[in-house]
């Protein structure tokens, strides 16, 4: 069996599970564990029908870097609930979900997978970073548009989108971008960075939209030459050159927002799932009697000593 390494957007996960399950799936003491019964049902799924051999939790060490918000204040600003001077800002988490993180890293322990995060980087450059040096495929796991630009079909790294649920999961790959957007994988960033993102406070170019930036970048490759073009007052419409003259400040560094990292110093961990030994079981029943957690671990050990077997 060829290796292949799943990447999770942890937070995606957590944060789809914490709304999917219903809140009133608690514990003994009557703390919420919704988000971490139903993020295990979300990895024995994964796990089940993608057949990973190696598996990392992807973090946000730091959910909004001060080093892009230097470069676009409005970054994320809508989700900030307080500012920390010496430290990331606090994200606007529903208390009973941010009461459950610990207790969610604990169960990824208790399955083998790992956690992996940089300081000063979202788990987009974590992600960014392992998937451009893998040496094996990559499945990347996320509801977030922005890793569209990490797919690659040359190296065999593909997305596992579940913005439309865990039930109508779907690949994409080179072709889905081409056919949704009119862009390459190569080509996202720039077409992101030109059409904006409300949901991380992103303006964008005003006035262009998804098919102007199509096809602009259809006929200019890239940010670079549909600049360059714009002052040159070439291959585009009056009121096009117009509205990206004008958001020139923006253009000089929204690129380098809108880009994932993928260069960190981090290398992903030579952990394969493997069958966990009769003393890693206990410890994980242990852990999901006192949360109950119920059948949910039970699936999460059980997907993964079967990957693992199927791996060899």
């Amino acid at each position: 069996m060829t290796d292949r390494l799943m990447l999770l957007d942890t937070a995606s996960l957590y944060f789809r599970a914490f709304y999917g399950v219903p809140d009133k799936v608690t514990a003994p003491d009557g703390s919420p564990i919704n988000a971490a019964r139903g993020l295990l049902d979300i990895i024995a799924k994964l796990v089940t029908l993608y057949e990973p051999t190696h598996v990392v939790a992807c973090w946000d060490d730091d959910w909004r870097p001060q080093w892009r918000v230097d470069l676009i204040p409005s970054y994320k600003t809508h989700r900030v609930v307080e500012v920390v001077e010496s430290g990331p800002d606090v994200e606007e988490v529903p208390d009973p979900l941010e009461a459950q993180i610990p207790l969610i890293r604990e169960t990824l322990a208790a399955i083998g997978i790992p956690i992996v995060g940089v300081a000063e980087y979202e788990a987009d450059d974590v992600i960014g970073t392992l998937a451009t040096t893998a040496t094996m495929p990559v499945d990347i796991v996320t509801g977030d548009r922005d890793l569209f630009q990490l797919v690659d079909d040359a190296r065999d790294v593909r997305v596992i989108y579940t913005a439309r649920g865990m039930s109508n999961l779907e690949i994409v790959t080179d072709a889905t971008v081409v056919a949704k957007y009119g862009v390459l994988p190569s080509q996202y960033a720039d077409f992101a960075t030109l059409r904006g993102d409300a949901s991380d406070g992103l303006p964008g170019v005003a006035g262009v939209g998804e098919k102007t930036a199509a096809t602009l970048l259809q006929a200019h490759a890239d940010l670079e030459g549909i600049r360059a073009a714009a002052e040159a007052g070439e291959g585009m419409s009056a009121g096009v050159r117009a509205k990206l003259l004008a958001a020139s400040a923006y253009l000089d560094v929204a690129p380098t927002v809108v880009a994932v990292a993928t260069s960190l110093p981090l290398t992903a961990p030579d952990v394969p799932l493997r069958v966990l030994d009769p003393a890693e079981v206990d410890a994980a029943t242990a852990l999901a009697d006192k949360w109950n957690l119920g059948g949910s671990m039970t699936r999460a050990v059980a997907a993964v000593s079967d990957a693992a077997l199927k791996a060899g």
